[in-house]
């Protein structure tokens, strides 16, 4: 018999080339959003001018003339600041200017005593009283030029606070008020050198012997 023939294997079909792969799309680079641009700054407002500073003012009205038909050229000055009326005086005349306020003019009342320094015054203090009338309802100020070395004299037997009021004027500022009954120091002991509260004392400044000879020790200031 003739040879079978035998069908052909199947030729293996060719490998087809792989179609590309696509490229994933690159992402694109992120971009910053930019930052928002800062606004000129506002001119600042210009500040305001400042206010004149307030000096005092005639004071008139019948205390004023009162006070002057009374004492003349003691009353060196009658002036009103910043609501407050007060008379500048003659220390010479004090006690009795004093008396004429409380018992003519009703201020009844020493509400405080005090002193300013001016150094380069030639009156180097102002001795200050700060009455007050009740039955007028009224504030009063009286202030007296005092020189380094001159005394004023005491308001204590016009109004009895004066007492220890002026033992404290006497105590840091050294202002002698002529017969008071116990002139002494009160808030410092007897016996310290120098007055706190005059322009030229050093707020620092102590009495270092008077420390050393009564404490024992060395002043810390």
């Amino acid at each position: 018999m003739p040879d079978e023939i035998k069908p052909e294997a199947p030729k293996p079909e060719a490998a087809k080339p792989e179609a590309p792969k696509a490229e994933a799309p690159k992402a694109e680079a992120a971009v910053k959003p930019e930052a928002p641009k800062a606004e000129a700054a506002a001119p600042k407002p210009a500040a305001p001018p400042k206010a004149p500073p307030v000096a005092p003012a005639p004071w008139e009205g019948d205390l004023v003339t009162h006070m002057k038909n009374r004492f003349g050229a003691a009353i060196l000055e009658a002036s009103t600041f910043l609501g407050q009326n007060y008379f500048l005086v003659d220390a010479t005349r004090i006690e009795e200017i004093c008396f004429y306020l409380r018992d003519d003019q009703k201020f009844d009342m020493l509400a405080d005593l005090t002193a300013v320094d001016y150094p380069k015054k030639e009156k180097r203090f102002e001795v200050v009283y700060q009455l007050y009338s009740f039955p007028r309802n009224e504030r009063l100020r009286l202030k007296a030029p005092v020189a380094e070395n001159e005394s004023i004299s005491t308001a204590v037997n016009v109004w009895k606070t004066a007492n220890w009021l002026e033992r404290e004027a006497y105590d840091m500022f050294g202002i002698n008020f002529a017969g008071h009954p116990d002139l002494r120091r009160i808030l410092l002991p007897e016996g310290w050198q120098g007055f706190p509260l005059r322009k030229d004392h050093h707020i620092l400044t102590q009495d270092d012997q008077w420390v050393r000879e009564n404490l024992n020790i060395e002043s810390g200031q």
